[in-house]
């Protein structure tokens, strides 16, 4: 199956586990920290400058919104996290949200998660807690390293060496370097997500206890 990532169309915003789309069609799950460019990166790949808003407020931080791609995916944009500003009645939303998503609302029903870190930092715990919910989950994961145009040639592979001790990654498991701003790394994602709506990337082994 190709999905024509030009064709997107919103559908949804979901603020409670009555709002989950289980309708069988594919769905690439995205998450990343608030600052982390993730709605850049959204708007990158489906070619549209606003699709997903960029800067939105942290009061919007509640929502999951799902858009359709081509009549044959969804891109399920998760809520930002680890805003420092955010008062803690509203985190405690947001882990209510994500809780029910990945324990309740979603089992089976992912399939890719895309994790959304920063190439020029240390992924944050937030970060790692997002990684391994999306292990949990069984479905295969895409980390991408976003702002790869901030960094110079040299800082890249130390950069993305530092991603891989911290998320525990293996040769197995996909990195893929990230421009938002660029469109660097644009091409290999979409083939990522091209290949995992057809079954092609393995799923993950959940993490031993």
């Amino acid at each position: 199956m190709s999905i024509n990532f030009n064709k997107p169309e919103f559908i949804r915003s979901a603020a409670d586990r009555s709002g989950f789309l289980r309708d069988g069609l594919p769905q690439f799950a995205f998450a990343g920290r608030s600052n982390v460019g993730k709605s850049s990166v959204i708007n990158r790949l489906v070619s549209r400058k606003n699709l997903a808003y960029v800067g939105a407020s942290p009061g919007k931080t509640t929502q999951i919104n799902y858009f359709l791609i081509d009549k044959k995916a969804y891109l399920v944009d998760l809520p930002g996290y680890g805003y420092a500003k955010v008062s803690k009645s509203e985190k405690d939303r947001w882990g209510r949200l994500m809780e029910s998503y990945f324990q309740e609302g979603v089992v089976g029903a992912i399939t890719a998660g895309v994790l959304i870190v920063d190439i020029r930092h240390k992924p944050t715990k937030d970060d790692v807690v997002m990684h391994e919910w999306f292990r949990q989950t069984g479905c295969p994961e895409i980390i991408v390293a976003n702002k790869l145009d901030k960094l110079k040639k040299s800082q890249v592979e130390p950069a993305l060496a530092l991603i891989r001790e911290t998320l525990e990654l293996d040769e197995n498991d996909i990195l893929v370097p990230f421009s938002a701003e660029k469109g660097t790394g644009k091409d290999e994602l979409l083939g990522i997500l091209n290949a995992a709506a057809a079954g092609e990337l393995e799923p993950v082994d959940e993490p031993e206890e």
